[in-house]
């Protein structure tokens, strides 16, 4: 399968990133990781050019690399330093690819194309994330059993959360509210509102709303691989449709998809809240409803996704709550064919 490669893709969370040789597979690739003793992160192709084994079976020593098999030992550089038994190295004795990266977020990024096109100003960031008067919460790295782009379905359908999520996310007052679809940029916001409405379940937990609300979702997909998840609730009638919004509660979930493979993608999510900072018990409550929320969206995709491998002859029902994901997947097709026809001509 195609995947684009010149874009900024999750490695892993920074926490998971130390003196230590971490493993990843990224796009089909396998990578390992670790960190410098000046803190520097670095991603090699996790292999050893001499017999092929792993580089990540082998053992970190300063800030070089000792294959775990004969001994050959690579620099943060990538460049061969040793070769037990000989003194003469080769100069093509080094790692076949060393991966751009940066941390951003709580995250390490790692490039998986061209190294020259890598610019870290590309990076995804949200402004939230940096106000004090938001609070953050750092999830999970969540395994799914799909393609990344049944997942990026997902995450641009506002109109599944009624029926997948109902003691969490969602409520039966969300069944008939159509959706709404613009395209800016490389990004395709879905969303839709559902006006003096019960809070659903998460906001009925931690909103202490009274009576009815006006309740937003817009789903921000940004290709290939992010979505961002702007939702949130007012009591109805204090102005939030129009614009006023000082009054409510107001959560951004971000999912961060890496696909492994064909059929395996990681979701690296988090949230961003506006209420009680500096409650991190509070921030743990709510990161624990949206687990509940994920497996129940990683219990369909995985079946979605085993149903697809069986290759039926008859296409899909499309239905108008589709268009978000149609128009995503439409853009993936787009930047694809873009990205392929640059790399020929730089051939």
């Amino acid at each position: 399968m195609a995947f684009l490669r010149n874009c900024w893709y999750v490695a892993a969370w920074s926490r998971e990133v130390g003196r230590w040789l971490t493993a990843r597979t990224i796009l089909e690739e396998k990578v390992v990781l670790y960190r410098t003793e000046g803190d520097e992160v670095v991603a090699f192709l996790d292999v050893c050019p001499h017999r092929l084994l792993p580089l990540s079976k082998g053992r970190l020593k300063g800030d070089s690399i000792e294959c775990g098999y004969h001994g050959v030992t690579f620099g943060c550089d990538g460049k061969c330093e040793r070769i037990p038994g000989q003194s003469n190295i080769p100069p093509s004795a080094e790692v076949a690819k060393k991966y751009p990266v940066a941390e951003r977020m709580g995250m390490v990024w790692i490039w998986m194309g061209a190294p020259e096109l890598a610019d870290e100003n590309d990076i995804f960031d949200l402004t939230q994330y940096h106000n004090p008067e938001w609070s953050v919460a750092h999830g999970d790295a969540l395994e799914y059993k799909c393609n990344y782009l049944l997942l990026a379905d997902n995450l641009c359908d506002p109109a599944h959360v009624t029926f997948v999520h109902q003691t969490t996310l969602g409520s039966e007052a969300g069944e008939d509210v159509p959706v709404e679809t613009v395209k800016e940029g490389n990004t395709i916001i879905t969303y839709r509102w559902i006006i003096d409405a019960p809070p659903i379940p998460i906001f009925q937990k931690f909103g202490n709303f009274k009576g009815n609300v006006d309740r937003w979702h817009y789903y921000n997909w940004h290709a290939p691989n992010i979505a961002i998840i702007d939702f949130g609730s007012a009591d109805t009638g204090t102005g939030a449709p129009e614009g006023n919004r000082n009054d409510c509660i107001h959560i951004y979930a971000c999912h961060f998809m890496t696909p492994v493979d064909e059929t395996t993608t990681i979701d690296y999510w988090m949230h961003v809240k506006n209420f009680k900072p500096q409650d991190p018990t509070l921030d743990e409550q709510i990161s624990d409803q949206f687990r509940i929320a994920f497996a129940e969206d990683k219990e369909i995709l995985d079946a979605c996704q085993e149903e697809e491998s069986r290759g039926y002859e008859w296409q899909p029902l499309r239905l108008a709550i589709d268009k978000g994901s149609n128009r995503m997947r439409h853009l993936i097709k787009q930047l694809l064919a873009e990205e392929s026809e640059s790399t020929s001509g730089q051939g």
